[in-house]
């Protein structure tokens, strides 16, 4: 073999090498993710949806781009069973009880999402529920709702029933729930290395244990700080010593510490790489819906937010008022909360559905009226229907595109289901200017003078159809909405 060829040989087999190393080095991470989602997999526990209730309210429809909204509710466990007791302390007992509860609502367009805290205290109509035993419970009309969870006074508490109350509340249907206990949530603010949030005063010991009987030290220092673990898990459950002392108070905090713990997320980088070490640690104590009981599907949905910004990530507090010990839900301001959800709509009234906007794209089709020039052409407008006021909206609509009106009348029938265009013989390039405002119209020749509209049922369902603007909800709600990238130091409590 010739020196040439010594070296075409040296060459091939070197690439041969380095091709060799790049596919072992792919396999070795093909392997170790694998070995990743393996173990996973093997952290979640899944509650049973045999307890969902039967009578759920529909799913929401996908949109031409298979878009659609995700409602995902997130509760915290304060069982104190295993880990949980060195946590948070055993004395209140095992039983699983829901300390925190929130319903994600993530919009169709996935730019948008809201947060919706429920008062722990708040009164609810619980529906029937699934029992360890095999059996429902009765309903439970103005019921404390996180009893809800409680329901059959096991350790892992009833996620199901949680779901239920919530759905029947809101009107929503929920799409997956997890469930996050004390040594979950210290272990994942551990594993994104601590989260930066305002403490409002200084916090002692005696703020953190009321029954202690003395003031103690200072747990937490006042200002910006860098929690995680044991001091992390402090700042969410403490409410004494902080504002009006109230659970609703708390529940400001604990949106405070999400929007801080989602920003840092986003700052870090929505991939695997971030996403991995957080999920490791969040599931070794989550409990999730089958739906989301593989590492590989909480990952997809994790990165499904990558796209919101934290300025359209909002947390709120369901409309509430004190009622003795207890906290009612304030009629109808939570209804209107929940229907601009199931409407789609941001709290401010931002449409967020995803579809396309014909009046803000510029290649969509501009309205009728501003393609349509009747200047110069009368027109006798008549109701065709048994629907009142038809005439005059009609008459509306072309007096806008420059057309005359001659008058408005009943019809000599009403039973007309199309709209038609009358038109004389001279008439008939005016009856098609006419017709562009109305499509579907028929044409009709007549031995007429002039232009006679007569508005049929379809028109009545399209003028039906032109609803007015959502009524926004009232200010004194929107303005206590807090966005992941709220001021940290901001709206910590009430008082």
């Amino acid at each position: 073999m010739g020196v040439r060829g010594r070296k075409r040989e040296r060459k091939r087999s070197r690439k041969r090498w380095i091709i060799s190393i790049a596919v072992a080095f792919v396999v070795l991470l093909a392997g170790g993710a694998g070995a990743i989602y393996l173990k996973l997999n093997a952290n979640i526990s899944t509650f049973d949806s045999a307890g969902l209730s039967k009578d759920r309210p529909k799913a929401a429809p996908a949109d031409a781009n298979g878009h659609t909204a995700v409602n995902v509710l997130l509760i915290g466990s304060d069982t104190r069973s295993g880990e949980n007791g060195k946590l948070g302390g055993s004395a209140a007992g095992p039983i699983g009880r829901s300390d925190t509860t929130i319903l994600l609502h993530v919009y169709p367009d996935h730019k948008h999402a809201v947060g919706i805290s429920i008062p722990r205290d708040s009164l609810v109509d619980i529906p029937p529920c699934l029992l360890p035993d095999g059996k429902w419970s009765p309903d439970q009309p103005k019921a404390q709702f996180n009893s809800a969870f409680s329901m059959g006074n096991t350790a892992k508490g009833n996620p199901a029933c949680t779901q239920n109350t919530i759905e029947k509340l809101s009107g929503l249907r929920v799409d997956h729930t997890m469930v996050v206990d004390f040594a979950g949530f210290a272990a994942m603010t551990s594993a994104v290395h601590g989260v930066e949030v305002c403490v409002p005063n200084d916090i002692y010991q005696g703020d953190m244990n009321p029954n202690l009987g003395y003031k103690g030290k200072v747990v937490l220092e006042s200002g910006m700080q860098n929690l995680s673990g044991q001091k992390a898990l402090d700042y969410v459950r403490v409410r004494h010593g902080v504002g009006d002392n109230s659970d609703v108070g708390r529940m400001m905090r604990q949106q405070a510490f999400l929007s801080a713990l989602i920003g840092k997320v986003k700052g870090q980088g929505m991939n695997p790489t971030t996403l991995l070490p957080l999920a490791d640690a969040a599931t070794k104590s989550l409990t999730v819906d089958p739906g989301l009981g593989s590492a590989s599907k909480l990952m997809s949905f994790g990165l499904s937010l990558k796209n919101i910004d934290l300025k359209n990530i909002q947390f709120i507090t369901a409309p509430w008022r004190y009622d003795g010990p207890r906290i009612d839900l304030v009629h109808p301001d939570v209804d209107d909360l929940f229907g601009e959800l199931r409407a789609n709509r941001t709290l401010e009234g931002v449409d967020a559905s995803g579809k396309v906007d014909a009046k803000s794209t510029s290649t969509a089709s501009p309205s009728p009226t501003a393609t349509v020039d009747g200047t110069g052409i009368q027109v006798g407008v008549f109701n065709g229907t048994t629907t009142d006021g038809l005439a005059g909206k009609a008459a509306d609509r072309i007096k806008a595109a420059g057309f005359t009106v001659t008058g408005t009348s009943t019809a000599r029938s009403q039973d007309h289901v199309t709209t038609r265009i009358e038109y004389g013989p001279a008439d008939k390039a005016h009856a098609t200017t006419l017709a562009k405002l109305f499509p579907g119209a028929d044409l009709v020749p007549l031995n007429i003078a002039g232009v006679n509209l007569v508005v049929g049922q379809d028109f009545a369902t399209s003028a039906a159809d032109t609803k007015a603007p959502p009524k926004p909800l009232p200010t004194t709600l929107t303005q206590q909405a807090r966005s992941a990238a709220t001021n940290p130091c901001e709206k910590l409590s009430y008082g």
